[in-house]
């Protein structure tokens, strides 16, 4: 018996669709719950989908053109991330932004994980590293038209998620997704800037990296991380 298959529309796929366009075919379960995954994260991410939004498996299951089964799966795992909430008899909704108090823990956890990682990217560097983070930062450094954090933002999750996986811990890496995820959505909400202040700030922490010091690292690291939490905190001001 051949295997069933199911599909997410090519243009809700963005870059796992193929290349020639079309619908995009999915062998399931574990890879067609893997891309709905990353559909529905990114309409989270892009505010399609809004924080508090309630989300029903009926709709998301004629939107997206798949059964309730890889569904079910992807929205269990965005509920393990805290990226939306399960209510018994009501079903799913997007969470809803943290509050002042959730996002200054939120930055003290970072604090604790993302020097520590910056340092050992500086250890652990080699030639192809260097490139590959150099390559991610270089774009980053020209103007974005209107300092508008949407046309930022790839790069900045890029950068960072970067990082995190040259330290060589995938839970460093895994908790650090999670936490930057949540962040991206705020400052998307929130209408956030692109400061002057933030690229000079991943400037230099890929100069440290590059010189393969740690200790330089982790400290141009910890300060950016200040910085950013005193401008994402401007915003309850």
């Amino acid at each position: 018996m051949s295997e069933t298959r199911e599909h997410i529309p090519a243009d809700r796929l963005g870059r796992k669709a193929g290349a020639g366009g079309g619908e995009a075919v999915l062998p399931r379960p574990s890879s067609l719950a893997d891309n709905v995954y990353d559909v529905l994260l990114g309409q989270l991410m892009s505010l399609q989908i809004q924080p508090g939004e309630r989300l029903t498996m009926d709709n998301l299951s004629r939107e997206l053109g798949v059964s309730q089964t890889p569904l079910r799966e992807a929205l269990g795992r965005l509920e393990a991330n805290g990226l939306v909430l399960k209510t018994h008899l009501v079903g799913y909704r997007a969470a809803p932004q943290l509050s002042r108090e959730q996002f200054e823990e939120l930055f003290e956890f970072r604090l604790l994980l993302e020097p520590a990682a910056a340092a050992r990217a500086a250890e652990l560097l080699d030639d192809k590293k260097s490139e590959h983070l150099q390559g991610i930062v270089r774009p980053m450094s020209a103007p974005v038209p209107g300092n508008r954090y949407r046309d930022f933002a790839a790069g900045d999750a890029e950068f960072h998620d970067c990082i995190a996986a040259m330290s060589g811990s995938s839970l460093i890496r895994d908790s650090l997704t999670r936490l930057h995820t949540h962040i991206h959505i705020f400052r998307l909400y929130s209408h956030a800037k692109v400061t002057q202040q933030a690229i000079d700030e991943h400037r230099k922490i890929v100069e440290a990296i590059c010189a393969r010091d740690a200790a330089k690292a982790a400290k141009a690291m910890r300060t950016h991380i200040e910085r950013s939490r005193k401008r994402v905190m401007s915003v309850f001001s």
